[in-house]
C-alpha cells in the first residue's frame, strides 16, 4: 500500500509542479481549519480571497474577516456575496475599498470603529445588489451618504446620530427593516416619508420630542420607548391598517397630549404605554390583545376604555393587562370586568 501511494504521488508531482501548487503544502499550513480552505479554494474569478480572511469552497460566494482584529477593508474579489467584517477595529471605508464588491448582497460592518467623516461619499455607491447593511455599534453621527436604493435591511442603532434627513433614505423603496435606535437623533423630519416599504420602525432611546411626520402606510412594528414625546398628533396612526405593535414606554405622555381614540384602531394587538405619566387608561379598540399601562398616575378603572358596551356579545379580547405601579388597587376593578375582560388571562395591579 504505501509503494504504491509513493508511486501515486510520484506520478502526480510533475504536473502539479508545471501548475505551480505544491502537493504536499496542505500537510504544513496548520493555521486551523478554515486557514486551511484557503489552500484548497479553487475560484479566484474576480481576485484571490486575502490571507487574513476566509472564503470556504463549500461557500465560495462568501468571505469571512470577523473578530481579526483588521483596521482596514480588506481586498473584496468581485464574486463574493457575503461579507462579514464585524468585531474589528475598521475605522474607515474609502471609496476605493468597495469598488471591487459589486456583487454583494450582505455586508456586516457591525461593531467597528467607524466615523462618519471616514466614510467615503462614494463608498457604497456601486453596491447595487445590496439588501442587508449592519452598520450598528459604531460611532457615526450621521447616516452615510449614497447607500443603496437596493437595501431591504438597513441598521444603524448604537451609534450617535442626531439628525435624520430626507435626503439620507431618499429612493429605498425596497427597505423593509429600519433600525434607529439608541442614537441621539432629535429630528427626522418628513425622512420616512419615502419607505414605502418599510414595516419595522425602531427609533426608541432617541432624544425626540415628538413623533416623526408621514409614517410609512405599510409599518407594522412601531418602536419609540426612550424619547421625550409628551403628545401625538391627531390622528396620526391613520392610514396605518397594517400596524400591530406600538411600545412608547418610557416618555413623557400626558392624558391632554393624547387625543380621543388614538388607539382605538383596528388591527393593533399590543400597546405598551408604560412609563409615562398617564392618569387615565386611554380607549383602546376591543381586538387589542395586550396593554402595558404600569407605572404611569392612572386613578380609575375605567371599564368603558376597554368595552364601550358591556353585554354576552361585546367584550373585549385583551389578555394581558399590565396596570401595576398605579394609583389603583385590586378593590377598584368594577365586577362587570369579569364580563368585559373575560380573555384576560390576568391583570395585574
Amino acid at each position: 500500500m504505501r509503494l504504491e501511494t509513493v508511486i501515486l504521488l510520484s506520478a502526480l508531482l510533475p504536473l502539479c509542479l508545471s501548475h505551480g501548487w505544491d502537493p504536499l503544502a496542505w500537510l504544513f499550513h496548520r493555521h486551523g481549519q478554515a486557514q486551511q480552505f484557503g489552500f484548497l479554494r479553487a475560484d479566484t474569478v474576480g481576485g484571490v480571497c486575502p490571507d487574513e480572511c476566509d472564503c470556504p469552497p463549500t461557500f465560495p460566494i462568501a468571505m469571512y474577516c470577523e473578530g481579526r482584529g483588521l483596521t482596514a477593508v480588506p481586498s473584496i474579489p468581485s464574486h463574493i456575496k457575503y461579507l462579514y467584517l464585524q468585531n474589528n477595529a475598521i475605522s474607515a471605508v474609502p471609496d476605493a475599498a468597495m469598488v471591487n464588491a459589486t456583487s454583494l448582497v450582505w455586508l456586516m460592518l457591525h461593531h467597528n470603529q467607524l466615523t462618519s467623516d471616514a466614510i467615503g461619499k462614494e463608498a457604497f455607491l456601486k453596491l447595487v445588489g445590496l439588501e442587508r447593511l449592519f452598520l450598528h455599534h459604531n460611532n457615526l453621527t450621521s447616516i452615510p451618504p449614497n447607500l443603496p436604493r437596493s437595501l431591504r435591511d438597513l441598521r444603524l442603532d448604537h451609534n450617535r446620530i442626531e439628525k435624520v434627513i430626507p435626503t439620507d433614505l431618499e429612493g429605498m423603496d425596497n427597505l423593509t427593516i429600519l433600525h434607529l435606535h439608541d442614537n441621539e437623533v432629535t429630528d427626522m423630519a418628513t425622512s420616512l416619508k419615502a419607505l414605502k416599504s418599510l414595516t419595522l420602525l425602531d427609533i426608541s432611546n432617541n432624544k425626540l420630542i415628538k413623533v416623526p411626520d408621514a409614517l410609512p402606510e405599510h409599518l407594522h412594528q412601531f418602536y419609540m420607548e426612550f424619547n421625550s414625546i409628551d403628545s401625538l398628533p391627531e390622528g396620526f396612526l391613520g392610514g396605518l391598517a397594517q400596524l400591530q405593535y406600538i411600545r412608547m414606554s418610557h416618555n413623557l405622555l400626558k392624558d391632554k397630549g393624547i387625543p380621543s381614540n388614538t388607539f382605538n384602531i383596528t388591527g393593533l394587538v399590543e400597546l405598551d404605554l408604560s412609563f409615562n405619566k398617564l392618569e387615565r387608561i386611554p380607549t383602546v379598540s376591543t381586538t387589542l390583545q395586550h396593554l402595558y399601562l404600569q407605572a404611569n398616575q392612572i386613578k380609575e378603572f375605567s371599564l368603558g376604555s376597554f368595552c364601550p358596551v358591556v353585554d354576552v356579545t361585546n367584550f373585549s379580547r385583551l389578555q394581558t393587562l399590565r396596570l401595576d405601579g398605579n394609583e389603583i388597587s385590586q378593590e377598584d376593578i368594577p365586577s362587570e370586568s369579569a364580563l368585559c375582560l373575560r380573555w384576560a388571562s390576568s391583570i395585574q395591579i
